[in-house]
């Protein structure tokens, strides 16, 4: 799947038990038509990122940066503390290309380059 879109909000990375990278952020998504009083819809596509790939994307983005991502579609299901099933649709996220440059950091200047790559390893 390839998704290109805008996250809706700042990408924090998190930490699973064992110290793997995890990021997990929703992209908004114009569908491309357009309906009968002529405006967009958008999905909100959630999806998930591992590893250095985790680190790299919340490092070159933030709120509003327009990416495009490729990867897989997965459904997982998981209880809730009230033990009703809650199941989830996400993209397990392989690559991000950077179509935005973010702010540079104030502090060493530092500012990505409009596209980047990144392959999941």
């Amino acid at each position: 799947m390839t998704l290109v879109g805008r996250l809706t909000k700042h990408p924090e990375v998190k930490h699973t038990t064992d110290g793997t990278p995890l990021l997990q952020t929703t992209i908004a998504v114009n569908r491309p038509y357009r309906n009968a009083k002529g405006e967009t819809d958008t999905d909100f596509i959630y999806c998930t990122v591992w590893g250095r790939l985790a680190q790299t994307a919340a490092k070159y983005s933030e709120k509003g940066s327009l990416v495009a991502v490729l990867g897989s579609i997965q459904t997982r299901n998981y209880k809730d503390s009230s033990g009703k099933t809650i199941y989830v649709t996400e993209v397990l996220v392989q690559t991000i290309r950077f179509l935005s440059k973010k702010q540079a950091d104030t502090q060493t200047g530092e500012s990505p380059g409009v596209i980047q790559t990144v392959p999941l390893i």
